[in-house]
C-alpha cells in the first residue's frame, strides 16, 4: 500500500464511529476506527472513490474532495497540509550537488553569539557556528553523510543524552522528518535515512509507524549539559528565502533568566577552547 493509503488507514483506525456521531454498528466491529464506506460518508464522496484513492488509484484528488476527508478524519492543519502532499505527490529528482551556503549567511552564523545550525531538507547540518559546536558537539567529527540532525538525536550518545525528555524530542523529530519525505517524494537519501533508523533503533520504527506528522516550527527543548548544567532553551526555525530547502535554526533563552546565563558562561567556555571552531559542510559531501 502506498503512504497515501496508509496515512489515511491509520487515521481513520483513530478515530471511532461515537466520536464523529455515526452508530458503532456491528459487535464486535471488523475494523478499528471507521471503515472506508463511514469516512466516505463523512467526506460526502462516494465509497468507491474514496476507496480508490486509499488504494493509490486516483491520479489528482480535488482540494474539496481532500478538504471533505480531512473534516470526516478529524485532521490536525499539519495533517491535513500532508494529506495533500500526499496525493499530490510527483517522484523528484533529488538533488546530488552540495548545497551551497550563501557567503551572507555564513557572516550571520558567525555574528550569533547564541548557538545556530543551518539545516538541509533531510535534517542535515550544512552549516553551524561556534555556539552550536559548545552546546552539542563539533559536528566536523561525524562523516558530512552521516550528520542529519534527526540521526544524531537517535544514534549518537552525545547528542542523544542531552536531552531531558529525549522521548519526546525524538518521536516529534520523526513526525518532522515524515513531512519532510512529503515534501520530496522519491528522495533515495532519504529513503536510505530512514531505513537505517528504523533498522537500529526500534523507537524510531514504532514512531514511524504511527504516520505523525509535525512542521518545522519551532519550542522549548530542556537539556542537561555537561559543563553548564540544566538548560530551558527556545529553539526558532527562520526560512532561508535565498536558498531553498534551507533554513536557519537558532536556540536562545529569556534575559536575565539561569539558561541565558548559562549560555554565555557556555560562550565564554567555548571562546577559550580554539579546538572548537565554527563550520560547514565539506566540499565532497
Amino acid at each position: 500500500m502506498s503512504e497515501l493509503g496508509e496515512f489515511l488507514k491509520a487515521k481513520r483506525a483513530a478515530v471511532s464511529p461515537q466520536e464523529v456521531g455515526l452508530p458503532a454498528v456491528g459487535n464486535p466491529r471488523r475494523v478499528r476506527g471507521l471503515r472506508r464506506e463511514e469516512v466516505a460518508l463523512l467526506a460526502s464522496v462516494s465509497v468507491d472513490h474514496y476507496t480508490r484513492l486509499e488504494q493509490g488509484r486516483v491520479a489528482m484528488a480535488s482540494e474539496n474532495l481532500l478538504a471533505g476527508i480531512a473534516r470526516a478524519l478529524r485532521l490536525s492543519r499539519e495533517e491535513h497540509e500532508y494529506l495533500w502532499m500526499l496525493a499530490q505527490a510527483r517522484p523528484q529528482r533529488a538533488c546530488t550537488v552540495a548545497p551551497e551556503i550563501g557567503g551572507a549567511l555564513r557572516d550571520l552564523l558567525g555574528a550569533l553569539q547564541t548557538p545556530a545550525i543551518v539545516l538541509g531538507p533531510r535534517t542535515d547540518i550544512l552549516a553551524w557556528n561556534a555556539g552550536a559546536v559548545a552546546l552539542f558537539m563539533d559536528f566536523a567529527e561525524i562523516p558530512p553523510a552521516q550528520r542529519a540532525l534527526v540521526r544524531l538525536v537517535f544514534l549518537e550518545p552525545r547528542v542523544r543524552g542531552l536531552f531531558v525528555n529525549w522521548e519526546q524530542v525524538a518521536a516529534e523529530a520523526v513526525d518532522r522528518l515524515r513531512m519532510a519525505a512529503a515534501r520530496t517524494p522519491g528522495d533515495s537519501r532519504l529513503t536510505h535515512l530512514v531505513g537505517e533508523l528504523s533498522v537500529h533503533d526500534a523507537d524510531f520504527r514504532r514512531w514511524w509507524a504511527g504516520h505523525g506528522v509535525r512542521s518545522m516550527a519551532g519550542g522549548r527543548k530542556q537539556l542537561r549539559h555537561p559543563v553548564v548544567g540544566e538548560l530551558e532553551l527556545d529553539w526558532q526555525v527562520l526560512q532561508v528565502l535565498t536558498a531553498k530547502d534551507q533554513t536557519l535554526v537558532t536556540y536562545t533563552a529569556p534575559e536575565g533568566s539561569p539558561s541565558h546565563e548559562a549560555l554565555r558562561i557556555l560562550g565564554s567556555w567555548n571562546a577559550e577552547s580554539p579546538a572548537r571552531r565554527p563550520g560547514s559542510i565539506d566540499a565532497d559531501h
